[in-house]
């Protein structure tokens, strides 16, 4: 039986509930909150794609003649767009590697800002910018003056929105300035790829259908070029901003920095947004060169550093947290070492996974339940948890005790046990023995 006072405390610390146990796997899926979360948003945004796509390709002319989008127009498109998603998608987990978040949650960032980022940009810029008496063709939003003082605000509100709601409903989590780039991200890089569907398909159509518009092969691929390749780290750069802001204000317990610091970071991502947009309006020829190399280059070069170096600071993060555990003697010595390297943490589960599925499953286990160890002990140095989350503790201590009879918690000297192909060596026979 729960005691009450311990589960209020879990409660006021964010920390989930214990996970329960004897259950088989259809069981724990079919109860886990998780799995109807993922189920509620996936319809969601289904729903919310099909009344964006719906809207824009429904009817939608341009200067009364031309149509705007159609279906094969979208469908070529997205094939277009998604190596530019899978390219950002795949980076953003690979940094999220210390304490990886649940697959569902990188599903509600990455659909969350292919469905209903999008859609809510579209209406809100479109709203705003007609009451500007901004006119323009298609989407309102795409003439100059709502492309630099109203998009940049409502679209980075609205990608970064969903790390918002996770921060409030599952702030435990999140506990690095990793975790939240990653989401902010996904977010990001999901509404990049739903803007460029839109952008590509247009470009389809119109040079499809105007003969002025000249080659529409080589219009398609430059639109595909510059906005896949080249620029297609813009919207995953902004949105960065407002989770780094977001971090800094659930590692802190300073109730002005809890404040400001979200406040800061999306209006760094606003304001990177609209010198973007200024600049990709009205730079012409060789100043587009001159501002692409001398300052968007070196902007994706500093975001790029402050990532890797934030996977470093993860790095010396998790080995000091779990060295305190090893000074109380509840770890073993080699604990901090192992789990602060991600060569070596890699290393246990190739190890791992060639003794069997059992091995490479509690191993994988055993690692999260030492960082997240690591990160809780974080937690209260910061004093950010408070006693109630000890109870917390002594159970992520017991259950890493309990996986070392089956897990690898250190691989080093470890071979991989794979099976060893020989050529069967040939059979030698001795002369025959005839009779007589």
């Amino acid at each position: 039986m729960t005691n009450p006072v311990e589960e209020l405390a879990r409660r006021r610390n964010a920390i989930p509930a214990p996970s329960p146990t004897g259950n088989s796997l259809p069981e724990r899926v079919l109860k886990s909150r998780w799995t109807w979360i993922a189920v509620a948003m996936l319809l969601v945004y289904t729903a919310a794609l099909a009344w964006l796509f719906t809207d824009i390709v429904a009817n939608l002319q341009i200067n009364d003649d031309a149509t705007g989008l159609n279906v094969s127009s979208v469908r070529q498109a997205a094939w277009l767009a998604l190596p530019t998603v899978a390219f950002w998608t795949v980076l953003f987990l690979l940094a999220d590697r210390y304490r990886p978040q649940r697959l569902v949650v990188w599903f509600l960032a990455l659909g969350w800002g292919g469905a209903m980022a999008v859609l809510i940009s579209y209406y809100v810029n479109s709203w705003a910018a007609a009451h500007l008496g901004v006119a323009g063709p298609g989407d309102p939003a795409s003439a100059a003056r709502a492309a630099i003082f109203i998009a940049p605000f409502v679209e980075e509100a609205a990608k970064a929105s969903v790390v918002f709601l996770l921060a409030i409903f599952f702030r435990y989590r999140l506990t690095s300035k990793l975790s939240t780039i990653v989401l902010a991200g996904l977010s990001a890089a999901g509404f990049a790829f739903t803007e460029n569907i839109l952008y590509y398909a247009r470009v389809i159509v119109y040079s499809s259908t105007t003969i002025s518009a000249g080659d529409a092969q080589a219009a398609l691929d430059s639109i595909v070029l510059l906005r896949g390749v080249w620029t297609s780290f813009a919207h995953p750069l902004f949105t960065m901003m407002t989770g780094i802001g977001i971090a800094v204000a659930l590692r802190t317990h300073s109730k002005v920095v809890r404040v400001l610091a979200p406040l800061v970071g999306y209006l760094g991502a606003a304001f990177l947004h609209m010198l973007y947009n200024s600049q990709a309006t009205f730079a012409q020829g060789t100043m587009m060169y001159v501002l692409y190399f001398a300052v968007a280059l070196p902007m994706l070069l500093a975001g790029l550093f402050y990532v890797f170096r934030q996977i470093r600071n993860e790095s010396r993060r998790v080995r000091s947290r779990l060295v305190d555990f090893v000074q109380l003697g509840w770890l073993p010595p080699r604990d901090p070492e192992v789990m602060a390297r991600s060569r070596t943490r890699f290393h246990a589960g190739a190890v791992a996974i060639t003794r069997g599925w059992t091995c490479f499953v509690d191993t994988i286990v055993l690692q999260r339940t030492l960082t997240e160890l690591a990160y809780l002990r974080d937690g209260q140095v910061r004093g950010i948890l408070d006693t109630g989350s000890l109870p917390r503790e002594r159970e992520l201590v017991e259950k890493a005790k309990a996986l070392r009879a089956t897990a690898i918690s250190d691989p080093r000297g470890m071979k991989l046990n794979l099976p060893r192909w020989r050529r069967s060596k040939p059979v030698s026979y001795g002369p025959p023995n005839y009779p007589g």
